[in-house]
C-alpha cells in the first residue's frame, strides 16, 4: 500500500492503545498504557495528519523505536494469550496496518495481543528492509514475551499485508523466528503455491520487459498458513496447494461463505490504478476453503474477498473468520523454545 501515491482514507480511525495486565506489569517495559479511549470517527475527507500518522504506544528497549502494543485491559495474570506481530505492507505505517487488518477489534473476545511496528526505512519508499528492521522486529517479540511471559503465549503468528507478508515468508523460517512462530497469515502477501497478481504495480521503464517470475522456494521450517487476498488482484486461487501436500491434507474443503454487512474502516482514494488495487470500503462476501486431516493438526486455508482489490480494509465476519482459525490452531512454539 503506498500511501504517497494511492493515499487512504480510515472511515473509523481508532487510536487506541491498549493495554493490560500479564505475567508482570504490562507496560513496565514498553511503556503502553491500558487507557484505551474509543475508535474516533472521522469523514473520509477529513482525518486528521496527527491521527493517521501517529507511531505507537510502546517503545522497543533497545533501539528507542516506537510500536503499537494492543491487549486487553483485563489481562490476568498467568492468562493465556495468542500473540500477532502484524506488519504494514510496502509505503504505509503501523497505524494504517492496525486499520486495515483490525484484530485488535477482537483483541479482549479472543484474548490477542498485538505489536504493530512501522519499517525504518521511507525513501523512496517505506518498506520492510532486512539491515534495517530485522534486528528491531526481533527486539519487538523479545520485548512481548518478556513482558507476558513465555509460558504465557500460546501461540504465535506472523501476520502481514503486501510486502509486510512477503517480509513475514521472508523472515519465518529463519534461525530466530522459526522456533516460535506458529503460524503465518498472508493479506495479500503471498500464497505458499502462487497466485499471480493482477493489480497494477508502478509503471516499468519504457521497453522494460517484465521479469520472469523465479521458481519457488518451499519454506524449510513448519508452521499454519492462512492466505487472503481480493478476488480482483489475484489471477485465481488454485485448487491445490503444496503446502496442504506437505502435511498429507485432504482435498480442501469449501465453507460457508462469509457475508459482511459492514464496510471495513480502511479504503484507498485513488482509483487511477483500477478495481484490482482497491476502492472505497464496503461490505461484501468472501469465500473460504480449508484443507482437512493435516498432519500434526497442521491448518491451511484459502480465503478470497469476492469483488475487492489490494487495499480495502478487512470487514468484520471476515476478520472474525481469520482470528477463529488462528487461535483454533496448535502453537506452543515460545513455550517450547
Amino acid at each position: 500500500m503506498n500511501i504517497k501515491t494511492v493515499g487512504f482514507a480510515i472511515a473509523a480511525l481508532g487510536l487506541a492503545v491498549v493495554g493490560g495486565s500479564a505475567a508482570a506489569a504490562p507496560g513496565s517495559i514498553t511503556g503502553a498504557s491500558c487507557n484505551a479511549p474509543p475508535r474516533v470517527n472521522c469523514p473520509n475527507a477529513n482525518c486528521l495528519a496527527a491521527l493517521t500518522s501517529a507511531d505507537g504506544n510502546a517503545v522497543e528497549p533497545k533501539t528507542k523505536r516506537k510500536f503499537f502494543l494492543d491487549y486487553p485491559c483485563d489481562l490476568k495474570p498467568g492468562e493465556d494469550v495468542l500473540f500477532v506481530l502484524n506488519l504494514h505492507g510496502a509505503g504505509s505505517i503501523g497505524n494504517w496496518q492496525r486499520h486495515y487488518f483490525p484484530i485488535i477489534d477482537l483483541k479482549d473476545k479472543y484474548r490477542i495481543v498485538v505489536a504493530t511496528p512501522t519499517a525504518a526505512t521511507a525513501e523512496p519508499q517505506r518498506r520492510w528492509v532486512a539491515e534495517a528492521d530485522d534486528a528491531y522486529l526481533q527486539n519487538v517479540v523479545d520485548t512481548v514475551i518478556a513482558e507476558f511471559g513465555k509460558n504465557n503465549i500460546k501461540s504465535f503468528w506472523l501476520a502481514g499485508h503486501s510486502q509486510g507478508g512477503i517480509t513475514s515468508r521472508r523472515i519465518v523460517c529463519s534461525d530466530y523466528f522459526k522456533t516460535k512462530v506458529d503460524g503465518w497469515l498472508s493479506l495479500s502477501g503471498g500464497r505458499i503455491g502462487n497466485t499471480p497478481v493482477t493489480f497494477a504495480r508502478a509503471p516499468a521503464a519504457a521497453g522494460a520487459a517484465a521479469p520472469a517470475p523465479a521458481p519457488e522456494q518451499m519454506p524449510a521450517c513448519d508452521f499454519h498458513h492462512i492466505f487472503t487476498a481480493g478476488e480482483l488482484e489475484i489471477a485465481g486461487l488454485p485448487a491445490t496447494s503444496p503446502w496442504a501436500a506437505k502435511y498429507g491434507c485432504g482435498d480442501r474443503v469449501k465453507k460457508a461463505d462469509l457475508v459482511d454487512t459492514r464496510a471495513g474502516y480502511v479504503t484507498a482514494t485513488d482509483q487511477s490504478r483500477g478495481p484490482s488495487w482497491g476502492r472505497f470500503a464496503r461490505p461484501g462476501t468472501a469465500e473460504e476453503w480449508v484443507y482437512p486431516g493435516c498432519r500434526g493438526g497442521k491448518l491451511v486455508a484459502d480465503i478470497v474477498r469476492k469483488d475487492k482489490g489490494h487495499t480495502e480494509g478487512l470487514e468484520p465476519v471476515v476478520l472474525e473468520e481469520i482470528v477463529k482459525l488462528m487461535v483454533a490452531a496448535p502453537g506452543g512454539k515460545v513455550r517450547r523454545g
